[in-house]
C-alpha cells in the first residue's frame, strides 16, 4: 500500500476507491504502521508546534502542556479509530449489513484520512476551521464507504450512516474533552 496514493485516491475519487479497499485483505500491522500512525501523527505534531511556538497572550500554552496534548491526541486518534470500527461493525447487522471487524477497521481508518491530513493546519491555531472541514469531509467518506464495505442495503445506508456519525460525534466530543482535561 502506498500511503500517498491511497490518501489521494480516497480523498479525490472515493467512489472508485472504496470498492478497491473492499476487496483488499486487511493486514492490520501494515495498515497501522504504513498508514494510520503516520497520518494520525500529523495533527498532534502540528498542534504541538502551533500551540507551543505560535500562541501568545491569554492562550499561551507551555511546551509541556502542548507535548502532553499532542501525545494524548495521537493516542486517542488511534484508539478512537478502533472504537469507531467496533461501533461500525456492531451496528451493521441492525441495518442489514455484515458484522465484520476487519472491514470496519478499513472504513474507520480510511474515512479519517482527510481529518488527519487537515491536522497540518494545527501549525497555525487560527486555521482550526480548516481542520473542521477535513473532519466533515471524513463524515462524507463514511457515507460512501459504509454501504460498500459493510454490505448494508442502499435503502438503509443513510440511516446507518447517520447513526454511525452520531456515535462518531459523541466519541470525538468525549475524546476532545479527555484530551483537554489531561493536557491542561
Amino acid at each position: 500500500m502506498n500511503l500517498v496514493e491511497r490518501a489521494k485516491n480516497i480523498i479525490m475519487t472515493p467512489k472508485q476507491e472504496w470498492p478497491v479497499i473492499d476487496v483488499e485483505p486487511l493486514d492490520i500491522s501494515e495498515l497501522l504502521t504504513k498508514y494510520v500512525l503516520p497520518l494520525a501523527a500529523i495533527g498532534p505534531i502540528a498542534m504541538f508546534i502551533g500551540t507551543s511556538m505560535f500562541t501568545r497572550g491569554l492562550f499561551r500554552v507551555s511546551v509541556g502542556g502542548a507535548l502532553t496534548a499532542a501525545i494524548t491526541s495521537f493516542i486517542f486518534a488511534v484508539i478512537g479509530m478502533f472504537v469507531m470500527a467496533f461501533v461500525i461493525s456492531t451496528l451493521a447487522p441492525n441495518f442489514g449489513g455484515e458484522k465484520n471487524m476487519p472491514q470496519a477497521i478499513k472504513v474507520a481508518a480510511y474515512s479519517a484520512t482527510p481529518q488527519w491530513i487537515a491536522g497540518i493546519f494545527g501549525l497555525i491555531p487560527a486555521l482550526w476551521i480548516l481542520m473542521t472541514i477535513g473532519g466533515l469531509y471524513g463524515l462524507y467518506l463514511f457515507y460512501l464507504g459504509l454501504p460498500v464495505l459493510m454490505k448494508v442495503p442502499q435503502e438503509k445506508a443513510m440511516v446507518y450512516t447517520v447513526v454511525v456519525i452520531v456515535a462518531a460525534v459523541v466519541l470525538f466530543v468525549i475524546v476532545g474533552a479527555l484530551t483537554t482535561s489531561i493536557a491542561y
